[in-house]
């Protein structure tokens, strides 16, 4: 039976973003998209390079009397964030994307769908196969580990790709032209300690699950101000630790550091029976109370606490360590800091509590912090930093630092898109600095000069569960970028 998806127009954008569903793609796992892209641009007699990191880059000339344009550069990454509901057994580095329509939207079976960034890689492998269409000369660059770190963006250099002019096909809304983006950084702090490993017989062990949340992209979605699982879960836990004689076993919460954590769990000892009766009330409370906050923004927020058998991995992180532990993830900046001055609707400075993680006698806490403002990223930075230094964790550092995008208004590129954006549809688009990264700073850093704009059809809950893509929209996009190449500036002599 044919997938209804190959049946959505434009049909050449959604055959090769159906081929992408079926090659496993998560961030560091790049190996078998990179080949399937290399040896798509071989076959079709295309010049094709491929770098050590998995970059590949496909060089189309123009067609006949559009030799006098400059080469245009489609850029976009071929990796996913592989996030996954709890309840689905899915493994992203085996596993096809079952991607299906809903609507007006294609959405995926209970994971990320992918269209990040696969629709524009898909968009990509449509122009380069093409033989219908009028352009100048291309180049296709497909990046690799977007999603993870910008690895791919980090190893570009000059000469493996000779345009100067270059569309990035990264953004998730139609209409948007963005010029602009924030840069971005991690902080990671740790704990280390001996597990503790006696436990009474008295104790009863709960594990503690807090679900249910929308989760999504950290930079796209971090103004709409959606919950946190692991402020909540530690929020729950710091009240908990204090009012009752419980220990923290272990805790587990969010898996991406650009992605807004979804769930959190935590495995907790209580001192009998009594305390394990409070304990439920205790949670049941705050169920209600996080579902009373968060109404309108969150669905359902669902806090249990399940008694499970004391077995010998159940171990006991210290009491001062929880404690210190505790207190500083209680105590730490998440979510919107600000907002432009000039641009109040439109996010500055973000900090995401991505990732809270103990195993085997460390606890490990991940932030991914977001500015346009270099001296603003690295003050939210050292301020993590200033917490966990006083909690006394073992190590705080900030690592992966990458830069943004400064705006250019003036771009020639984006005048010209704003002419065929306006004779298209009747009206200008939107002209905007995103607070999520692109690659395009990093990759601006690295070959300098680059007359560069980012756009892209409308998708929805990205690094989500919930993620899809607007099926008309994708139509629109299309129409628009292959117009866009039909009117690339000419060659200045």
């Amino acid at each position: 039976m044919v997938n209804p998806i190959l049946n959505l127009k434009p049909s050449n954008v959604w055959k090769h973003f159906y081929e992408l569903t079926q090659i496993p793609r998560p961030s560091g796992h790049g190996e078998r998209v990179a080949a399937f892209i290399e040896d798509f641009g071989k076959k079709l007699g295309l010049e094709t390079l491929r770098d050590e990191t998995g970059n590949v880059c496909i060089r189309k000339p123009a067609t006949p009397g559009y030799e006098n344009r400059q080469t245009v550069i489609l850029q976009s990454h071929v990796d996913m964030v592989p996030q996954a509901n709890s309840d689905i057994p899915f493994d992203f580095t085996k596993d096809p994307i079952q991607a299906y329509v809903d609507g007006e939207w294609v959405k995926a079976k209970g994971t990320t769908l992918g269209a990040d960034n696969g629709i524009g890689v898909a968009a990509t492998m449509a122009i380069l196969e093409a033989t219908d269409l009028e352009h100048g000369p291309l180049e296709g660059l497909f990046t690799a580990d977007e999603e993870t770190g910008m690895y791919g963006a980090l190893a570009i250099r000059p000469g493996f790709i000779k345009g100067k002019i270059m569309l990035n096909l990264d953004s998730e809304l139609d209409g948007e032209l963005y010029i602009g983006c924030a840069g971005g950084a991690d902080v990671t702090a740790r704990f280390q300690y001996e597990d503790e490993k006696w436990i009474p017989r008295e104790d009863i062990a709960l594990k503690v699950s807090l679900t249910g949340l929308k989760g999504g992209h950290s930079g796209v979605d971090i103004h709409l101000g959606r919950a946190n699982a692991n402020k909540l879960m530690f929020r729950f836990l710091k009240d908990a630790l204090s009012a009752y004689d419980i220990s923290l076993s272990s805790i587990s919460g969010g898996s991406l550091r650009n992605a807004i954590p979804r769930e959190a769990f935590a495995v907790i000892i209580v001192d009998g029976k009594e305390q394990y009766k409070r304990i439920q009330e205790m949670v049941a409370a705050y169920e209600e109370l996080f579902g009373k906050e968060f109404e309108g923004v969150e669905d359902k927020i669902e806090l249990k606490a399940e008694r499970i058998d004391i077995t010998p991995e159940i171990k006991r992180i210290p009491k001062a360590i929880q404690t210190r532990l505790t207190h500083a993830i209680a105590g730490c900046p998440n979510n919107v800091i600000n907002h432009f001055a000039k641009i109040p609707d439109t996010v500055e400075t973000s900090i995401n509590m991505a990732i809270v993680q103990s195993s085997e006698g460390m606890c490990e806490i991940k932030f991914l912090a977001r500015s346009s403002s270099e001296s603003k990223k690295k003050a939210i930075c050292s301020s993590i930093e200033s917490i966990f230094s006083l909690a006394k964790a073992d190590c705080v550092e900030t690592s992966n630092g990458y830069p943004g995008w400064d705006p250019n208004p003036k771009s020639a590129i984006l005048s010209v898109m704003e002419k065929v954006f306006e004779k298209q549809r009747g009206n200008k688009p939107n002209v905007e600095v995103m607070h999520a990264g692109l690659e395009c700073g990093i990759i601006l850093s690295n070959v300098p000069g680059l007359d560069t704009v980012s756009f892209g059809p409308t998708i929805k809950f990205p690094h989500s569960p919930d993620e899809k893509v607007e099926i008309a929209s994708v139509q629109k996009f299309w129409e628009y970028l292959t117009a866009i190449l039909k009117q690339a500036p000419e060659i200045k002599n």
